[in-house]
C-alpha cells in the first residue's frame, strides 16, 4: 500500500475531551487493567516532535476485496486482574532458557541471547525516514527498532537502479548495529504509477523475460554489495496481485514468474551478495489469486503479505479466513518450507480500530514473522498520522521498552505498594495489556498500558 515515495504527514497528537472519555473508557473496559492518569510529568524519555512540514501523499487506492460484509462489534477480551496488595511485582521478562552446568573443570556455558523480534514502521523513503527512526524509537521509550524499510522511487530506471546518495543513509544505518535489517522495495518496472495499460504492461513482462531489463538489477545488487549492505532483503514487484502498478502480474501470470526468476537470477550472479527475496502480494483475492503469481521456491526466500484493515465492515476473523487471507499465507508458506513476513500492515478502511490492532499483534505473536513493519503515513498510521488516538494507545503500550524494568534473575523482587486507582496517582507502574508471550517477553519491552501515552502531546 505504501507509494514509493511515501511521504508521510506530521503532527502533535491533539486530544479532545471526546477522545478523552473514549481512551478512557477503553482503559477500564474488559481487558484492560483499571488504568489511571499520570502526573503532568512522568517519568518517561522525552516524547519527540515528529518534523513539522508534511510532504502531500499519493493516492492510493485498493480494490475492497469481494468478501468484505457488515459485522458485529468485536468481543472483549478477558480482564486482566490488577496486582493484589503485599504481593511481589513479577517480572515481565521471559525466563532464561535452561542450561545444563558446565563440569566443574570446564568453562562455564554461556546463557543463550535471546533477540529482539525485528520490526519497525516505514516512516519515509529517503533520509528524512532514517532520521525519524530514532524518534520513533523514543516514542517507544527506546525499543530496539531493527527494521529500517524504503521504497526505490519507480519513476525511471535510473531510480530503479539504487542511486549511491539515496542508498548510503540506508547503507550506514543498517551497518551501525549488528542486528538491524534494512528491507528495500524494488519496483519491476519505470512508469509504475503511471495507469500503464494491461496491454502495455503484457509487453512489458514479456520484455523482462527476454532480459531486457537485466543491467538495471544488476546495476542495483552491484550498489546494494558496494554500500555494505548485501543481506538486504528485497521486496521485489510487491502486490502485485492487484490493479495500482505496472509490474503487476495479471495481464500474464506467465511472463510474470519468468521475469521475477529472471531478476533474482541476474542479482544472486554479482560476487559478495547475501540478498532475501520477498514475495508480498496484497491481502485477499484482489484482482487476480497470488497463487497464480508465485515463481518457485527456488527464487523466493521470504512469503510476504500486505495485510490492511479493509474493506470496510471486515471484521479481523474474516481477514483470516477469507480466500487468500492471512490464514491462505500461513499455510502456503508452510507448504513451501519458508518463513512469512508482512512489509506492509496497518489501518485503512475501518478507521480508529484498537481491535484490529491488538487482533494483527496476537497473530504476529502467534506465527512468527521474519519482520513487520507498520505503515505509519495516514491513513495506516498510529505514530505520525495523529488521527488514531485509541490505536495509537495499544500500539504503543504493546511495545514501550522500560529502561528500568527488572530482569529475571535468582534475586527476588522487592515487594512494592500497588497503586490505588485514582485520579492523582503516583508516577510509578502501569496497567498490564494482556497481548500474548511474543510482545510479553520481549528482552527490553514492558507491555503495559500508561494513560501518560495518549494525555501528553508528541
Amino acid at each position: 500500500m505504501a507509494p514509493q515515495h511515501g511521504w508521510t504527514r506530521t503532527g502533535r497528537l491533539a486530544v479532545t475531551a471526546v477522545t478523552v472519555a473514549a481512551a478512557m473508557a477503553l482503559t477500564s473496559a474488559p481487558g484492560f487493567a483499571a488504568g489511571t492518569v499520570r502526573p503532568a510529568h512522568p517519568p518517561l524519555p522525552p516524547l519527540p516532535t515528529p518534523v513539522t512540514t508534511p510532504s502531500p501523499l499519493p493516492s492510493r487506492v485498493t480494490t475492497p476485496s469481494p468478501s468484505a460484509a457488515k459485522v458485529p462489534a468485536a468481543t472483549p477480551v478477558p480482564v486482566v486482574t490488577p496486582v493484589p496488595a503485599a504481593t511481589p511485582v513479577p517480572s515481565v521478562s521471559k525466563p532464561p532458557k535452561q542450561v545444563p552446568s558446565a563440569p566443574a573443570t570446564g568453562t562455564p556455558a554461556p546463557t543463550p541471547r535471546e533477540e529482539t523480534p525485528a520490526y519497525g514502521a516505514f516512516l519515509g523513503s529517503g533520509a528524512l525516514g532514517v532520521a525519524r527512526i530514532a524518534s520513533f524509537s523514543n516514542w517507544l521509550g527506546g525499543a530496539d527498532v531493527r527494521v529500517g524499510h524504503t521504497y526505490l522511487p519507480g519513476d525511471r530506471w535510473s531510480n530503479i537502479e539504487g542511486e549511491p546518495d539515496f542508498l548510503g543513509v540506508w547503507a550506514d544505518w543498517r551497518g551501525a548495529k549488528d542486528n538491524r535489517m534494512f528491507v528495500l522495495n524494488v519496483p519491476m518496472q519505470e512508469r509504475n504509477e503511471e495507469n500503464v495499460s494491461d496491454a502495455a504492461v503484457r509487453v512489458l513482462l514479456r520484455q523482462g523475460a527476454a532480459g531486457e531489463f537485466d543491467q538495471h538489477f544488476r546495476v542495483l545488487a552491484q550498489r546494494l554489495v558496494a554500500a555494505k549492505v548485501p543481506d538486504t532483503v528485497l521486496v521485489l514487484g510487491w502486490e502485485m496481485n492487484g490493479t495500482t502498478y505496472t509490474h503487476r502480474c495479471g495481464p500474464d501470470p506467465e511472463a510474470w514468474k519468468n521475469y521475477w526468476k529472471r531478476i533474482v537470477t541476474v542479482m544472486r550472479s554479482v560476487p559478495g551478495q547475501r540478498f532475501r527475496f520477498d514475495f508480498a502480494p496484497s491481502r485477499g483475492l484482489d484482482a487476480v489469486p497470488w497463487t497464480r503469481c508465485y515463481p518457485g521456491d527456488d527464487t523466493v526466500d521470504i512469503i510476504g503479505m500486505d495485510a490492511y484493515d479493509q474493506p470496510r465492515g471486515l471484521s479481523f476473523d474474516e481477514q483470516v479466513k477469507e480466500p487468500y487471507g492471512l490464514q491462505a499465507q500461513v499455510d502456503f508458506a508452510k507448504s513451501h518450507g519458508k518463513p512469512i513476513s508482512y512489509p506492509e500492515w496497518g489501518l485503512f478502511r475501518n478507521g480508529d480500530n484498537p481491535v484490529y490492532m491488538r487482533r494483527m499483534l496476537a497473530w504476529m505473536d502467534q506465527h512468527k514473522p521474519v519482520y513487520n513493519t507498520l505503515t505509519d503515513y495516514c491513513p495506516h498510521g498510529v505514530w505520525e498520522c495523529n488521527r488514531y488516538s485509541l490505536s495509537s494507545l495499544v500500539y504503543r503500550s504493546a511495545l514501550f521498552s522500560s529502561a528500568s524494568r527488572p530482569t529475571a534473575s535468582a534475586t527476588p523482587v522487592t515487594p512494592v505498594t500497588p497503586v490505588t486507582p485514582v485520579l492523582r496517582p503516583p508516577a510509578t507502574g502501569c496497567s498490564p495489556l494482556d497481548t500474548g508471550d511474543w510482545l510479553q517477553h520481549w528482552p527490553g519491552v514492558l507491555t503495559c498500558l500508561r494513560p501518560e501515552s495518549w494525555l501528553r502531546a508528541r
